[in-house]
């Protein structure tokens, strides 16, 4: 599923593509999302307005239209979001189509359709929606509010990694490499983790989203950016994907276990239980 650091990516590649263009037509196809369409008619309310801005919250794309309305994006685990010559050939499984008026469109496209394209009123109602369900973005994560709610947790590291309420954005893939840049076991519960550790997993947090995005995030299968190019953090990767491979820092072979239902990947020697 794409993160944060792929979101962002599409976000800052679709900026100067769509960014004050203007939607000519729109066609949305006949098969289900994650979550239902908008309503009948309002496709139709979209065309002539031009696209005000775009943003990222947590692993959501937020599209806002000079009409007031503001598309809501997820990718789900295999959605693509690009901006595209009007004459390249449609993809199988391209759900959501927006003209524009420069000769290119905005293309929707998600093979298992896990993601979802919704119409809200305005984007402070898409901002207010995100921010009742999502907790701070890796960048502004407080030192203190952070160490306390990892020490009250019975939790697994993993667990609260993947709450979308502690961080936001954070997923799979960022979680076990922040895990194994701060030397701290996925199975971890929080209560044992030490003030400092803690800080040292805050750091190595915010480090690794901000050289993922650097790197235009991972692509691991379907991720490509708003371009259309694909990502190359997965090159970068120290213990994700892994198993068996030897750790970088003292060549023991990495692990894999479930934690919280997902498959962690870790160093046994540098991130002892």
């Amino acid at each position: 599923m794409p993160e944060l650091p792929e979101v962002e990516t599409v976000v800052r590649d679709l900026r100067p593509l769509l960014v004050g263009r203007t939607v000519t037509a729109a066609t949305v196809g006949g098969l289900k999302l994650r979550k239902p369409w908008w309503k009948a008619g309002e496709k139709t309310h979209l065309i002539g307005q031009s696209v005000v801005a775009i943003h990222r919250r947590g692993k959501h794309m937020r599209v806002e239209l000079t009409g007031g309305g503001c598309l809501l994006v997820h990718l789900g685990m295999t959605g693509q979001f690009t901006v595209v010559p009007k004459a390249a050939p449609a993809a199988t499984h391209t759900h959501f189509v927006f003209d524009l008026n420069d000769g290119h469109q905005l293309r929707y496209r998600d093979a298992r359709r896990f993601g979802s394209v919704e119409l809200l009123a305005d984007g402070a109602a898409a901002a207010a929606v995100l921010n009742a369900t999502l907790g701070p973005e890796p960048e502004d994560i407080d030192a203190e509010p952070f160490r306390a709610t990892v020490r009250a947790s019975k939790r697994t590291l993993k667990a609260i990694l993947l709450d979308q309420t502690v961080v936001a954005g954070v997923g799979n893939i960022y979680a076990d490499e922040s895990l194994f840049r701060a030397k701290l076991h996925p199975e971890t519960r929080g209560e044992k983790v030490p003030a400092a550790a803690c800080d040292q997993l805050r750091i190595a947090i915010q480090d690794v989203i901000a050289k993922a995005i650097e790197g235009r995030g991972s692509t691991i299968r379907d991720y490509v950016g708003g371009s259309g190019l694909k990502g190359g953090y997965q090159h970068e990767f120290a213990v994700y994907g892994l198993t068996g491979e030897p750790c970088l820092r003292c060549a023991t072979p990495i692990n894999m276990v479930r934690v919280a239902g997902r498959s962690s990947h870790y160093c046994p020697t540098c991130q002892p239980k």
